[in-house]
């Protein structure tokens, strides 16, 4: 986590009686394949350990593949739910979803005052994926007076720019200054969440009403599988929040929950759109950890990106010999630069190790990254000096970052072992005389190298059944982040 603090003297957000397990009510619409609105936050809050309930605001005809119908009941009813719940439940917190109309808000408002619940979180949903808006003027402002109730608010970048009446920010600057006006005219905290905007990293941000900004670093998962993302997120941070954590450790925590929860998604296989993602991969993972490793669970998760690795130019270029000689000197350049850096992070890893047999297995992969490997770039490339690019940073970036502790370095190093010695085994069959590049399949392709590669495996395995649940998701998001940074350097090649 990277802390930005504009104002030292930001007052302490007000206590919450946290609850060993927190009573969550999820006021939303439905989805029927269960990856969004009460499913996805009932899934959310029993997650992380929480108890959950729902009022339905709206019964939503939906699949993966888009709506298709919605019933909205009266408000009369609506209001009956909440009272019904209310009357008989001490709730410790609320998550408020999707709300169809100025009268069903006015309605949840009118609730809010009276059964006054300690935590209120609202995900503003106002405009579709399509980007089209869902909600009439009427309560478009409507909802804006709710986010004046809500203890925290949680748009997606789309939402801020209906909420602030700008357009929508594209940059994370630009953003952040969305999110201190929104904050400021409420007089409510926002999280601000940087998933819509481009780049290889994925902040989030607690931006608080004085202006106080806490960002806290994020991971792009390589997945179209998103769906009921930002109703999981939110619900997550009404959970945590009811057990006595304050937002910004609850964004932490929230966001390595979600983050491994989409590095599973691909793996769940519901539906032909964009699917759900795994809110059970915590449970999952600690259930099975005896019975089937974390890197299999890890390497299955990563086959999308695996999948497009194997059909990049480069890789298909590399393996039968028709890479252009200029482009594979530009990505042999940069690895040069990589693996300086990398040697860097074995060496840590080395240092952390818990064994002094797992810290001579790291020291000599740091050696091994100085001398053996690149002998292979000065025999194509020479020494002269080279400027690393934007791919080439973020990659060396997120390892440092990753240093934190033991198993989620481990997890971040895991995948340039094992991606190229899967390319390099399978790529080694391609080999022929007068292969431009058979010192390179050669080199990954070595039964050595293979070796290696298999007593990191089981150095992470190791880690992983050491780890808690936290610790487990930093270790899924950290492989799941590495992997997708080895696809952006092959692709930028």
């Amino acid at each position: 986590m990277s802390g930005l603090a504009t104002s030292a003297a930001a007052p302490a957000p007000a206590p919450v009686r946290g609850t060993a397990v927190p009573r969550v009510l999820s006021i939303a619409g439905t989805d029927p394949t269960g990856g969004a609105g009460v499913q996805a936050d009932l899934k959310s809050i029993g997650a992380l350990g929480g108890y959950g309930m729902a009022v339905v605001t709206a019964l939503v005809a939906q699949n993966t593949r888009g709506v298709r119908e919605v019933h909205v009941p009266p408000v009369a009813f609506l209001t009956a739910q909440l009272d019904a719940v209310s009357d008989d439940v001490d709730i410790d917190a609320v998550k408020i979803g999707m709300l169809q109309s100025a009268e069903i808000i006015a309605a949840v408002r009118e609730w809010l005052a009276r059964a006054r619940p300690p935590v209120t979180v609202l995900d503003p949903v106002m405009v579709a994926t399509s980007g089209d808006r869902l909600l009439d003027p009427a309560a478009e402002s409507a909802l804006r007076g709710l986010c004046s109730d809500a203890d925290l608010v949680t748009p997606n970048l789309a939402e801020l720019a209906v909420l602030t009446g700008r357009a929508p920010a594209g940059t994370w600057t630009q953003a952040l200054d969305d999110a201190r006006s929104l904050a400021r005219e409420t007089g409510t905290t926002v999280l601000l969440k940087g998933g819509h905007l481009d780049g290889a990293d994925c902040p989030d941000a607690i931006v608080a009403a004085d202006g106080t900004v806490h960002e806290v670093a994020g991971v792009r998962v390589a997945t179209r599988n998103t769906h009921g993302t930002g109703c999981s997120l939110s619900s997550a941070m009404a959970t945590l929040r009811a057990t006595g954590l304050t937002w910004t450790p609850a964004l932490e925590r929230a966001k390595a929950w979600l983050t491994g929860a989409l590095a599973h998604a691909d793996a769940l296989r519901v539906g032909t759109g964009n699917g759900p993602i795994d809110h059970f991969h915590e449970q999952r993972g600690a259930a099975s950890v005896s019975v089937r490793p974390w890197s299999a669970r890890a390497w299955d998760a990563a086959a999308t990106v695996r999948a497009a690795v194997d059909d990049l130019e480069f890789v298909c270029g590399l393996g039968d010999g028709t890479l252009a000689r200029e482009t594979f000197l530009r990505y042999l350049a940069q690895d040069a630069v990589y693996l300086g850096e990398y040697s860097r992070a074995l060496a840590r890893a080395s240092a952390l190790a818990p064994t002094s047999e797992e810290q001579a297995f790291w020291a000599r992969a740091a050696e091994s990254s100085i001398v053996e490997e690149r002998r292979l770039h000065e025999a194509h490339l020479g020494s002269e000096a080279v400027t690393p690019a934007r791919q080439t940073l973020a990659y060396t970036n997120h390892l440092h970052a990753s240093a934190r502790s033991y198993g989620e370095l481990v997890a971040a190093l895991l995948p340039c072992f094992w991606l190229y010695t899967d390319l390099g085994t399978r790529l080694a069959a391609r080999r022929h005389d007068g292969h431009p590049y058979d010192d390179w399949l050669a080199l990954y392709g070595d039964p050595a190298f293979a070796t290696a590669t298999a007593r990191a495996i089981g150095i992470a395995d190791a880690a992983a059944r050491e780890a808690g649940p936290l610790e487990r998701a930093r270790m899924d998001a950290a492989f799941a982040r590495s992997m997708a940074h080895e696809r952006e350097f092959f692709a930028r090649a």
